[in-house]
């Protein structure tokens, strides 16, 4: 296991101020705009819609320079006071058994009372979810010690740059998808990254190229959640 330095990246121009289409791995058409800079990207708007979570990819490796860039992306997420709370594990081939073993741990107390047998069955599986994407990473929040910081914020600051990342993630056309839950919170997950007390697992994010159509998004229109004042 280990964390990768995120890198920039500057890509090569091709035609500067002009607009085109591309076909990711999910087999949707994204416009991509050329800068008379010579940088390019996926439209905003494109992406934020158009992104879903993938929960089945592809067994074959990703590339270490699309992990660092998605990673750089991650980091320019907002948090107050600057604090830049977060931290990543990346893992991948047998680094994901640290993934795997903590899974297991963290099941194991609720398995005490089944068979040797089943019992073994049921921790093999729980460490075979650290399989499901050649790559996983780990996001922290490691919060400031300044007293002016508000925990919840840095918490909040680490979610900012998970989205980040999956919006990255789907422009380097690799599928990913975002888990949680009470494993997240288990003092095993903690163990296993090395984590402080104050610090916090707030998610794993697995990512690979896609093996599946994106389901359709539907979303209620930000009309009805939104609210004037004049």
């Amino acid at each position: 296991m280990s964390l990768h330095r995120p890198v920039r990246w500057f890509p090569e121009p091709a035609f500067p101020g002009r607009a085109f289409h591309r076909y990711n791995n999910l087999g949707q058409s994204l416009s991509i705009h050329q800068s008379a800079q010579g940088g390019t990207g996926m439209e905003l708007q494109q992406a934020i819609r158009q992104r879903r979570s993938i929960g089945k990819v592809e067994a074959r490796p990703v590339e270490k320079e699309k992990i660092e860039r998605i990673l750089e992306a991650a980091v320019w997420a907002p948090n107050h006071h600057h604090t830049e709370p977060w931290k990543f594990f990346v893992m991948t081939g047998d680094g994901r058994r640290v993934l795997g073993r903590a899974y297991a741990n963290a099941a194991s107390d609720a398995l005490a009372g089944l068979d040797p047998e089943e019992r073994e069955q049921k921790l093999s599986k729980e460490e075979a979810k650290a399989m499901r994407a050649p790559v996983v990473i780990a996001a922290a929040c490691s919060p400031s010690d300044n007293p002016r910081v508000i925990r919840s914020e840095e918490l909040a600051a680490v979610h900012a740059a998970v989205q980040n990342l999956l919006l990255s993630a789907y422009e380097e056309g690799l599928g990913a998808v975002w888990r949680s839950g009470d494993p997240m919170h288990h003092p095993a997950m903690k163990s296993a990254f090395g984590l402080k007390d104050k610090e916090e697992l707030v998610g794993l994010i697995y990512i690979g190229y896609p093996d599946m159509t994106a389901p359709e998004g539907r979303r209620i229109s930000a009309k009805d959640k939104t609210f004037w004042v004049n």
